[in-house]
């Protein structure tokens, strides 16, 4: 307000002089532009009048000198003391003034303002001493405008930033950035991101709600921005899809950012503008809200027209049973999604090989369109390209650790590393991605993360050290703030990274828009193009059926006992340890008697080598029917025990059917996926 009224009336001084050839307007003017200059100059002509009224009294007492001297002493060292406060310059120049005045003053009032050097010296010096301080004053704004020392230096004074200086500073609501430059060769952008708790303290702040940009070209300039209020406080609720029917290529809107502004992150790349496609990382706490947040996730990618969303869950779709039937494939952990990893890493090529032929780079919703001669030239067969289009893939791992667990820490560090290239993108989410979790390989190629609260020590598992060096800490929320949370993802600005955002909440009145949604895609969602669905099947076989008919939702297998989900074995993919040694054939039995007519069903019977082996490939049939597509030793004990035989047969035969092509290895020891018998024929 006080800036605006000055501004006033120092226009209507302008005016006056540009509209007035009167001496009063300019006499006004002069005096409006001289008088913040005039102090230091009356304090000059005070000392003056003070030093020839005290000779009057005081002239030729020696009493009075001593005690002058003794003020003169005091008032400088008091001057001294409490310009600790300020900056060092404004100090030191206080002290020598106040000097230099009670030293001239002193001689005045002994000598007389007249006697020897006494004149010439106030005369050269009170000038020299106003001038100094009408300089300072003019110092005092930059060369971009704006006021410096004051409050900004006391605090930065606090802090151990005394030197730094303070440039443009912007005010937008519950916003200010300020522009700071370091000191040269003394100050890095690192010692302001080692104090900003400390600027948050002295501004009785959250750390949350300090942060520093570095400037990426200088190592001593970058952006303070404080965020004085907390708006996500107020819990904003999720009302419905921010783009029915738009493209997966368009930002996902999932919350807004402590000023207001959207919280959004994209998937697909864009060569245009440069921007990677990205896999990205959901990690949180024990009550962080993570599963909220994958949900507001999850409702954006289902309300696009060309994405399919392939879901694992172990906690069998507690958070995400309504969107079921949107979905175009989902598996309840275990094995099941066992046969998901594999049948992904089968797609990637597959889908890589196909864009190429296309002359796609990369996904771009183009290549979700029937491609036509006019758009692409198809170098699949030559001819003329008629081929149906190719939609997005999500492939999302919910509650990963279990999934880690049960395959090995690195069973997504191809999928990571080859995805992007193919229009798929991972999601991972689990509490801690700690590297005992998740290899330091897949940890890598997941370059985006939305890092919801969590334990201090686990900040640097979640957010780059750079975000959190510019002030963000999700381990300051804990379980305390469900939904907070950062996000860093390319085409978000690197500005951005270090503010906190907040996910919606979804209320439970919001189930029958969730509903409608997935029914919605059921409907008018993309389905699984020719190459992506093949590759599927040929892995998967019956697992993969892709999105049902409306009205139906996924048929969904309990998964399997926690231990037949993974084999200790440690000896090989081939044979089990536990087997070396022993020879598979040596506890075949034929029948009683020399008799080897088959007696499966006869009680007591155990088959004969023959017989075995043909009731091994009924085995692998049924699980094949069963949906059950990998496999292990474990699976057939109950087999085993039935037909009376051994667990080192059963690896035996194992081997042997990979051999024949039956079975393929998977990422984990003594696993083995069944290769569809439609694959094989």
């Amino acid at each position: 307000m006080a800036t605006t009224e000055r501004t006033t009336v120092e226009q209507q001084y302008e005016d006056q002089l540009r509209g007035s050839s009167d001496g009063n307007g300019i006499t006004a003017y002069i005096l409006h532009r001289a008088k913040p200059h005039l102090p230091p100059w009356l304090c000059a002509g005070g000392l003056g009048l003070a030093g020839a009224l005290g000779s009057i009294q005081w002239e030729g007492s020696a009493a009075a000198g001593v005690g002058l001297t003794l003020a003169s002493v005091a008032l400088t060292g008091l001057t001294w003391w409490a310009g600790k406060a300020t900056g060092q310059q404004r100090r030191l120049h206080s002290a020598i003034t106040v000097a230099a005045g009670s030293a001239w003053l002193t001689g005045a009032c002994l000598a007389g303002p007249t006697a020897g050097a006494l004149p010439d010296l106030y005369l050269m010096g009170a000038p020299a001493l106003a001038l100094s301080w009408n300089i300072r004053m003019v110092l005092r704004r930059n060369v971009d405008g704006t006021a410096a020392g004051g409050t900004d230096k006391g605090l930065l004074e606090k802090v151990g930033l005394a030197r730094a200086q303070i440039g443009a500073t912007s005010v937008e609501p519950n916003r200010v950035t300020a522009k700071m430059a370091l000191e040269a060769g003394e100050q890095t952008n690192e010692d302001v991101s080692r104090v900003l708790p400390r600027i948050a303290s002295a501004l009785d702040l959250p750390k949350s709600a300090v942060r520093y940009m570095p400037d990426p070209d200088s190592a001593r300039r970058g952006e303070l921005v404080i965020v004085p209020e907390d708006m996500l406080a107020q819990v904003a609720e999720w009302e419905e899809p921010s783009n029915l029917g738009g493209s997966i290529a368009e930002p996902l809107v999932i919350g807004r950012y402590d000023d207001g502004s959207p919280l959004v992150l994209w998937l697909p790349g864009d060569p245009e503008i440069k921007r990677n496609a990205t896999h990205v990382l959901i990690a949180g706490g024990t009550g962080s809200g993570k599963g909220e947040t994958a949900l507001n996730l999850m409702l954006e990618i289902l309300s696009r027209r060309d994405v399919l969303l392939w879901v694992s869950d172990p906690k069998m779709f507690q958070d995400f049973r309504p969107l079921l039937p949107g979905m175009d494939w989902a598996a309840e952990g275990g094995p099941d999604t066992e046969v998901m990893v594999e049948a992904i890493k089968a797609v990637i090529p597959a889908r890589t090989r196909w864009l190429g032929a296309h002359g796609y780079r990369q996904w771009i919703p183009e290549a979700a369109q029937q491609q036509t001669s006019r758009d692409h030239t198809c170098r699949l067969d030559g001819r003329p390209c008629g081929c149906e289009g190719m939609p997005f893939l999500v492939t999302w791992m919910e509650e990963a650790a279990n999934t880690l667990r049960l395959m090995g820490d690195d069973a997504f560090t191809g999928i990571a590393q080859e995805a992007r290239s193919a229009g798929v993108a991972l999601i991972v989410s689990l509490q801690r991605p700690s590297y005992d979790q998740m290899s330091t390989s897949t940890r890598a190629s997941l370059p985006s993360v939305i890092a919801l609260g969590c334990d201090p020590r686990d900040e640097g598992f979640s957010l780059p050290d750079v975000v959190i060096d510019a002030g963000a800490h999700p381990g300051a929320w804990g379980n305390r703030r469900p939904g907070y949370c950062y996000v860093v993802s390319p085409g978000i600005p690197e500005d951005r990274y270090p503010s906190p955002g907040r996910t919606f909440a979804i209320p439970h009145t919001a189930t029958p828009t969730i509903e409608a949604l997935a029914r919605w895609t059921q409907t008018n969602g993309a389905t699984a193009d020719p190459i992506t669905g093949g590759a599927a099947r040929a892995v998967a076989g019956q697992n993969y059926t892709g999105r049902t008919v409306p009205g139906a939702a996924p048929v969904l297998r309990p998964a399997a006992e926690e231990e037949g989900r993974m084999e200790a074995e440690s000896g090989g993919l081939l044979v089990d340890p536990e087997d070396a040694g022993i020879d598979p054939e040596a506890d075949l039995l034929v029948g009683e008697d020399g008799d080897d007519t088959p007696l499966w069903e006869s009680p007591g019977h155990k088959p004969s080598p023959e017989e075995a082996r043909e009731l091994f490939a009924y085995a692998l049939d049924d699980f094949e029917s069963a949906g059950r597509m990998v496999v292990g030793p474990k699976d057939f004990m109950d087999w085993c025990d039935r037909h009376q035989l051994s667990r080192p047969w059963v690896s035996a035969r194992l081997k042997d059917a990979a051999l024949d092509g039956r079975l393929e290895p998977t990422s984990a020891t003594g696993r083995w996926r069944i290769v569809p018998t439609l694959k094989i024929a």
